[in-house]
């Protein structure tokens, strides 16, 4: 066994500048005491201290100050980490977790040896997520593959939902509140969702309307840098930040809404531009009002706690009160709404089968609400829930909270 270095100290043969985006107060906030074990969904289908929150920082710390060394079988435990924060949200000391565990993931990026996984994941973040245009190419070239039947090879390509056209902003960048308009708002067009769910933008731009908003496209926008920071691409989600503010300091508007709440809690957590103007789309619905919806529906409905809104954001009643508003709607709860879904962004494809363990978790608590429509507010968990209802064989809907309000008008 290698001797251990003095605490404080690193290695002999590691630089110093090991694991120094990790910041030492952050990971001192942590006091151990064990409250976010039973919220962690790897913690809960593993019962493993290495699979907790609590676990994963005292590695973290470990490496960082140098006391325990740099473990390649260690990574793992980093690697099956979600970065859904539902430890934050039981957090008695306020321990900024995912701070953490993206800092800790960068981190280890630069120690551990090349993979061709997470090399493909890096050259597809970078070469094709931060570029709308070659995004846009890719799902065309899917959507002609579905028809031909050939994305039902691999596992990745059954996951993805029937793609549509591409969602389109509207030829002069704005899409008019009718009648006059009280609030001008830009709207997060974002990566992934005008390829997977168009349908989910069209309706919360209809509803964004209803609200009498003018809707601005900013021209120039790009991925938001969410999911290069949640797989350990700081650097990468730098790059989009500063090209995304340079678009929007160039605007006028009341808000920036978004409807995936993955990119909503990276907005309001990196853009200090924006401070205090990143709305979700259920947070700025509630806060502006929508006008008295006129159709009555037949419509159980059971609502998943997108973790980056409900844990990050700390968003729960807004969604629930706007599904409740709808006339002839009953809400079903599920007994454990808040608990991921396994979907967290690239984690079902980098680590199929701990998302799928805990998908079949969720999958109970769904099905048992025996509701008819699933709602959600990320694409990420849209496309998780409904590949395993499907492969159960559930006809159960699901589909963007957007949609679901959208019915009543």
């Amino acid at each position: 066994m290698a001797p251990q270095a003095p605490e404080g100290q690193a290695p002999e043969g590691q630089g110093r500048r090991d694991f120094a985006r990790l910041s030492d107060d952050d990971l001192a906030t942590c006091v151990h005491c064990g409250l976010c074990l039973d919220a962690c969904p790897t913690f809960r289908v593993t019962g493993l201290e290495t699979e907790s929150p609590r676990g994963r920082i005292y590695l973290m710390t470990q490496w960082k100050r140098g006391t325990l060394p740099f473990d390649e079988e260690q990574v793992k435990h980093i690697d099956l980490c979600l970065g859904c924060r539902t430890c934050e949200g039981v957090c008695p000391s306020g321990v900024p977790y995912g701070r953490i565990i993206e800092a800790g993931r960068a981190d280890v990026e630069d120690r551990r040896r090349p993979s061709p996984k997470r090399a493909a994941s890096r050259i597809a973040l970078r070469q094709l997520v931060g570029h709308p245009g070659r995004l846009r190419a890719a799902g065309m070239a899917t959507r002609a593959a579905q028809r031909l039947g050939l994305t039902s090879v691999f596992r990745s390509g059954r996951m993805l939902p029937k793609l549509r056209r591409p969602f389109r902003r509207p030829g002069d960048d704005v899409a008019p509140a009718p009648g006059r308009a009280r609030y001008r708002v830009a709207f997060l067009t974002g990566c992934v969702m005008p390829i997977l769910y168009p349908e989910s933008h069209v309706a919360a731009v209809r509803l964004l309307q209803l609200a009498g908003c003018d809707v601005w496209f900013p021209a120039g926008e790009r991925c938001c840098g969410a999911l290069f920071a949640h797989n350990g691409d700081l650097a990468g989600a730098e790059r989009l930040r500063e090209a995304n503010m340079r678009v929007y300091d160039a605007g006028t508007f009341d808000a920036l809404v978004v409807d995936s709440a993955g990119c909503g809690a990276h907005l309001k957590d990196f853009y200090p531009g924006l401070k205090g103007r990143v709305k979700d789309l259920t947070e700025w619905l509630a806060e502006v009002g929508l006008p008295k919806a006129e159709s009555e529906l037949n419509l159980r409905v059971t609502y998943q706690d997108a973790c980056h809104l409900a844990h990050a954001q700390r968003i729960k009643k807004q969604p629930r009160d706007l599904i409740r508003s709808i006339g002839g709607v009953e809400l079903k709860e599920m007994r454990h709404p808040d608990i991921c879904c396994g979907a967290a962004g690239l984690y079902s494809t980098l680590e199929p089968r701990m998302s799928n363990r805990i998908l079949q978790e969720k999958l109970d608590d769904v099905i048992a609400t025996g509701a008819d429509v699933v709602t959600v507010a990320n694409p990420g968990c849209q496309m998780q829930l409904e590949a395993g209802l499907r492969a159960r064989g559930s006809s159960m809907r699901v589909e963007h909270i957007a949609e679901t309000l959208l019915r009543a008008y």
